[in-house]
C-alpha cells in the first residue's frame, strides 16, 4: 500500500512517502515556518515519488504530544489534503515516532521518549518493541514535572534507550536512559510515523474530518506581561 506522512508537532517538520515499495522523505528544523514549509516538502516528495495525491491508501499524521500550533497545522493539511483526494487518515503518536527511530536506527528495544514541554514538564512514554518490530506504549502518555518522572516509572527496568529534548532541557532524568551521551534524537521524524502507521492502517484510520490531535496536556497556562 503507498501512504504518505506528515509531522509538523515539534521545531521539526518532516514529510515522508512510500509509493510502490520506495521511499522518500525530507527533513527540516524549521521553528515557526511549518506553515510554510509543509506543503512545498509534501509537493517535493510527490514529484519524487513520481506520485499523484490521489493514488494514495491514506494520510498518517503526528497527532501530538508537542507544539500545540504545530499539531493543528499537521492536522489541518492533512485534512485538507485527505478531504481533496478522498483518503483515510491515521494519527502516530510523537513520541512512539521517536522510540520507534530508535529501533530502526540503533535496534533499541526498549525506550523512554521524553519532549520537553515548557512549564517545567515534560511529555513522557515507555516503549517496548513488539513482535512485528514496531514500538508499543508500556505506560500511558503523560505530561509530569521532571522530578516526579522516576516515581511514574519507578515500577520499570529502567535505565532504558532516551530518545526526545527532555533529557538535555532537565538533567534530573540522566539515571533513567541508558545511553549516556546526550540523546541523537531529539524530534519525530514522518518517516518512523510512515513505519508504524502503515502497520493495520484500515484499522485505525478514520475519515478526514475525525482526525484529531492528542495534546495529552489539556490546558495552557498564560502568563500576562506586566502592565497588561
Amino acid at each position: 500500500m503507498n501512504f504518505l506522512a506528515i509531522d509538523a508537532s515539534t521545531e521539526a517538520c518532516s514529510v515522508a512517502i512510500k509509493y510502490n515499495d520506495k521511499q522518500f522523505s525530507e527533513y527540516e528544523l524549521c521553528p515557526q515556518s511549518h506553515s510554510l514549509r509543509l506543503l512545498p516538502m509534501v509537493d517535493s516528495v510527490l514529484k519524487q515519488a513520481n506520485c499523484k495525491l490521489a493514488e494514495l491508501d491514506g494520510i498518517i499524521f503526528g497527532q501530538g504530544p508537542g507544539s500545540f500550533t504545530g499539531v493543528r497545522i499537521g492536522i489541518g493539511v492533512t485534512q485538507g489534503l485527505a478531504y481533496s483526494a478522498q483518503l483515510l487518515a491515521r494519527g502516530v503518536s510523537t513520541l512512539q515516532a521517536m522510540a520507534q527511530q530508535a529501533y530502526n536506527d540503533h535496534g533499541e528495544h526498549k525506550v523512554i521518549a521524553a519532549i520537553d514541554a515548557r512549564m517545567s514538564e515534560v511529555y513522557t512514554c515507555y516503549f517496548e518493541v513488539d513482535s512485528q518490530g514496531i514500538m508499543q506504549a508500556k505506560t500511558e502518555e503523560t505530561v509530569l514535572k521532571p522530578e516526579l518522572v522516576a516515581q511514574y516509572y519507578s515500577h520499570l527496568a529502567v535505565p532504558a534507550y532516551g530518545v526526545g529534548t527532555g533529557w538535555d532541557a532537565y538533567p534530573i532524568l540522566a539515571a533513567l536512559k541508558s545511553n549516556a551521551q546526550s540523546p541523537d534524537i531529539l524530534f519525530p521524524t514522518a518517516l518512523a510515523m510512515l513505519a508504524i502507521g502503515q502497520v493495520d492502517f484500515s484499522q485505525h484510520s478514520v475519515d478526514a474530518e475525525h482526525a484529531q490531535p492528542k495534546y495529552v496536556r489539556d490546558t495552557v497556562s498564560w502568563k500576562k506581561l506586566p502592565g497588561r
